[in-house]
């Protein structure tokens, strides 16, 4: 009986864990309004960085902005794309647009209004940085500090290969 228990215990943490590198699937919003799912914007040829943020969320803020300062060079190295998925709720999302033309970010830029995706990928804070390739999640960071898109961009030259 013990054996047995602790054959289905490793069972379902193994598919538990298998089961988390999957992209969820997700419906978002654009800032126009539109819905999208979130697979017909990910990089069909190579890694999309997925960040997820929000306006009073300051390290995000400093993130993003840390990367737009080098992403064209990212881009034209590693064919990398963002897309910056804002948490914000119906509160604080009609800061979002402002926010986002006044940085000029050059990113897609959805919206996850009721928390859906966040939920989906079991985060509890922001900022979260996930990298994905052909649909499957590949690496995983929370949090930020300076110097970090660095390590970021050399995990992305890394598993760009």
């Amino acid at each position: 009986m013990k054996n047995l228990l602790l054959t289905l215990f490793l069972g379902v943490c193994f598919f538990s864990s298998t089961a988390q590198n999957d992209l969820p699937s997700a419906t978002l919003e654009t800032m126009e309004g539109k819905d999208v799912a979130l697979e017909d914007v990910t990089n069909k040829e190579g890694i999309t960085i997925i960040s997820l943020w929000a306006t009073w969320c300051v390290p995000c803020l400093k993130e993003l902005d840390a990367i737009n300062d080098l992403y064209d060079d990212w881009q034209q190295e590693t064919n990398v794309k963002l897309i910056a998925v804002s948490v914000d709720d119906s509160r604080t999302v009609k800061r979002v647009k402002s926010m986002v033309n006044g940085k000029d970010w050059d990113y897609t830029i959805l919206l996850d209004t009721n928390n859906d995706f966040k939920r989906a990928l079991n985060a509890s804070t922001v900022p979260l940085t996930i990298l994905v390739k052909d649909n499957k999640i590949i690496y995983e960071h929370s949090g930020y500090s300076p110097g970090a898109e660095l390590e970021l961009y050399e995990k992305i030259k890394e598993l760009s290969k």
